[in-house]
């Protein structure tokens, strides 16, 4: 065991030991602190601050302005700027100036461009794309210090407005993959923009996932020239309800002082093919059916495209696939059920409607059709029998005075020896334009006078008649001769030479049944102007039915003859 005396020598090593190393830190402490105080003295006492804008921006093709402004914090001798920028190779000085010179450097990317102020501010005259980096200004005063501060050129440029192309080609939307929507390019554009798609005025949300139903597939190309030019297609699983959907896009960009703005291209829309699912059969004309009109029948679907289609009245099939049905100068004849089937053999069920015709007619007699004779002073009764598909009026009228309402006219005696005149008049009113017929014999519309060019010219001519049973028609002189039928009115039309002899005598129309018959002239004359009228006949704006009874006494008897 160690004896008292040695542990206590060696205690006290101990403690000679820490005391020197403890002298020894505090001598570097003290020595450390004294360097530090007269580092910080000698830069407060020498210094240079200066002060930058950290970033500035300009339009593409303007002059962009980069201040730099410094103090010191004792008078330097000599006080140097210089401008520099940072390229691949490294820093690289663009311009510098000092109380006494003021140079551009050449060979470099701002050379011809830039100059520096006496404020020290950098100037660079039409920026490009080019000039988006960083720049540092370098102050060197000497004895006094050095000091650098960096700022950043942005450069902006509204990009061209997008443009769009659609899918021009037909889509099946049985597809199992998301199809191709259009592709949307904007060029020329720093920084780089941002596309953005919509779908009937609403956006798309931007998704890159093609697994997703909907996903953007982005393209961005920086050109040579430093702009950007972006390009982005679009993809969708599409249903049947975008077929009528349109779609456009967007380029959003920046420009100077944190704008955003916005530039749309054209709408488009897609051709999408899908099967039908519903039929519809309508009927095109806007007001009530009566005979002589043209009446228009038309089949379509829901589908894309329209199949074909069969139509068939009463089971009997009627040649046409296309899905319209014209049926010209109707007749009563015409009434009936007409169905359309839609041979969609994509569709899951047969497709069919069906569409009731009702074509409305009025005919009109009188009893006794007559001749009949009756004694001087005897009673005689008429009875008006209108046929119609709709409720009617009947009105009896003499010598144009409205007399009875009944079917019946009772006693219309002969008094004296005259002509009596008696008109019934049935009217359908549910039918736009007033449903009428005429019976009794033809009445001929006024002809107007008809104007040729010269003898020998072609002339067309008109004659327009009522009456029912239906006129036959008669020229005389005679042509190429055709008829048409609009409603009441029976129209026939006769093409012949204008020879001396028509000229001169003019063209008499005829118009008979089994009533009687009427006729009217038509006067031809020479135009020096090469005029032809052109107007030869008008229609009656409605249709009248009437029967003519004329009443004369003949030897003591009245007759009563349908005129």
């Amino acid at each position: 065991m160690p004896s008292q005396h040695n542990v206590i020598k060696r205690t006290r090593g101990i403690f000679l030991s820490l005391s020197l190393s403890l002298s020894l830190s505090l001598s570097l402490s003290l020595s450390l602190s004294l360097s530090l105080a007269l580092s910080h003295t000698w830069l407060h006492a020498a210094a240079v601050r200066q002060c930058v804008t950290p970033q500035v921006d300009v339009v593409k093709g303007q002059t962009a302005r980069l201040p730099c402004t410094y103090t010191t914090s004792e008078k330097a001798p000599i006080t140097v700027v210089e401008w520099y920028i940072e390229n691949a190779s490294g820093r690289q000085r663009v311009a510098f100036r000092s109380p006494t010179d003021s140079v551009q450097d050449t060979n470099t990317p701002l050379s011809g461009r830039v100059s520096m102020d006496n404020d020290m501010t950098l100037v660079i005259s039409n920026s490009n794309p080019a000039d988006q980096r960083s720049f540092i200004c370098s102050v060197i005063g000497g004895a006094v210090g050095t000091s650098e501060a960096e700022t950043t050129l942005r450069v902006f440029h509204a990009p061209e407005t997008p443009t769009v192309s659609g899918n021009n080609q037909p889509i099946s939307i049985s597809g199992t993959s998301p199809s191709e929507v259009g592709t949307c390019t904007s060029r020329n554009g720093p920084p780089e923009p941002r596309i953005i798609w919509f779908k009937d005025s609403t956006p798309l949300p931007e998704v890159k996932d093609p697994k997703e139903n909907m996903y953007m597939v982005p393209r961005v190309v920086k050109e040579s020239s430093g702009l950007f030019s972006v390009t982005s297609t679009l993809y969708m699983h599409l249903q049947k309800g975008d077929a009528k959907a349109v779609f456009h896009c967007t380029v959003e960009y920046t420009m100077p002082q944190a704008q955003i703005k916005q530039q749309s291209s054209n709408n488009f829309t897609l051709t999408l093919l899908y099967p039908a699912e519903n039929v519809f059969f309508t009927l095109l004309n806007d007001s009530p059916l009566k005979e002589g009109d043209d009446v228009q029948l038309k089949c379509s679907t829901d589908g894309n495209p329209q199949p074909q289609f069969e139509i068939t009245k009463d089971g009997n099939p009627l040649k046409d696939d296309s899905g319209l049905l014209t049926l010209e100068k109707v007749r009563r004849e015409n009434n009936g059920t007409y169905v359309c089937l839609a041979m969609d053999f994509d569709a899951t069920e047969e497709l069919s409607a069906s569409l009731v015709v009702n074509i409305h007619h009025l005919d009109i007699d009188v009893v006794p059709v007559g001749p009949v004779y009756v004694n001087k002073e005897e009673a005689v009764e008429l009875q008006c029998k209108p046929t119609s598909s709709d409720m009617f009026t009947l009105q009896w009228m003499k010598a144009s005075t409205p007399s009875s309402s009944s079917s019946c006219l009772h006693y219309l005696l002969c008094l004296s020896v005259k002509l009596l005149l008696a008109v019934c008049v049935a009217a359908v009113w549910s039918v736009q334009g007033r449903l009428t017929s005429l019976c009794g014999k033809p009445e001929i519309d006024e002809p107007l006078k008809a104007e040729v060019g010269k003898q020998g010219d072609m002339v067309t001519l008109k004659c327009s008649a009522q009456g029912h049973p239906p006129p036959q028609f008669t020229w005389k002189p005679s042509g190429k001769e055709s008829l048409e039928i609009k409603g009441n009115n029976y129209i026939s039309t006769v093409m012949l030479e204008a020879t001396e002899v028509i000229l001169r005598d003019g063209v008499t129309c005829e118009a008979t049944n089994r009533h009687g018959t009427e006729s009217r002239k038509i006067q031809l004359e020479v135009k020096s102007d090469n005029t032809i009228g052109a107007n030869n006949g008008a229609g009656r704006g409605r249709h009248l039915s009437r029967l003519s009874v004329l009443l004369s006494v003949i030897f003591g008897l009245c007759l009563i003859h349908a005129v």
